[in-house]
């Protein structure tokens, strides 16, 4: 997309609230960029694996890693692509606070397309990174 045609982070918020997981979520869109987009999560106390070590599930954390890199690809295509494979790496506990997640486009193919993304904590450590290949061809009909 050219920057004229970029979504406004206020309509990729709009578009991004309709789904109710995401809205469970707590997802807030901080800023978008042609293949890029930064996210914020709300963190709830379901997220946590044990009452009595409260960090966050990696199965959040994936999923806010595969959303916030196929937004990403959104800011760039003007629409939503299924995930073909995903890889997520965790680099530490994830502790009770929001999070920060960062996503851009790797490679904008016709067919797939990688992109990656990363989770932070407030203070800006790295919890989880990853990738995933989206496919990208155009809707068919």
């Amino acid at each position: 997309m050219s920057e004229q045609n970029l979504p406004a982070a206020a309509d990729i918020q709009a578009r991004l609230l309709r789904s109710p997981y995401h809205q469970w979520l707590g997802l807030k869109v901080l800023s978008v960029g042609d293949g890029e987009i930064v996210l914020q999560a709300t963190w709830r106390e379901e997220w946590s694996v044990n009452p009595d070590n409260p960090y966050t599930h990696g199965g959040i954390l994936a999923a806010l890693i595969d959303l916030t890199a196929d937004w990403a690809l959104v800011s760039h295509t003007g629409r939503g692509v299924p995930t073909v494979d995903l890889r997520v790496d965790y680099h530490r506990p994830a502790i009770q606070g929001d999070l920060t997640i960062r996503g851009k486009v790797v490679k904008a193919g016709k067919q797939l397309s990688v992109a990656e993304a990363r989770i932070e904590d407030a203070q800006g450590a790295l919890l989880a990174s990853g990738r995933g290949v989206y496919l990208t061809a155009p809707p068919k009909g």
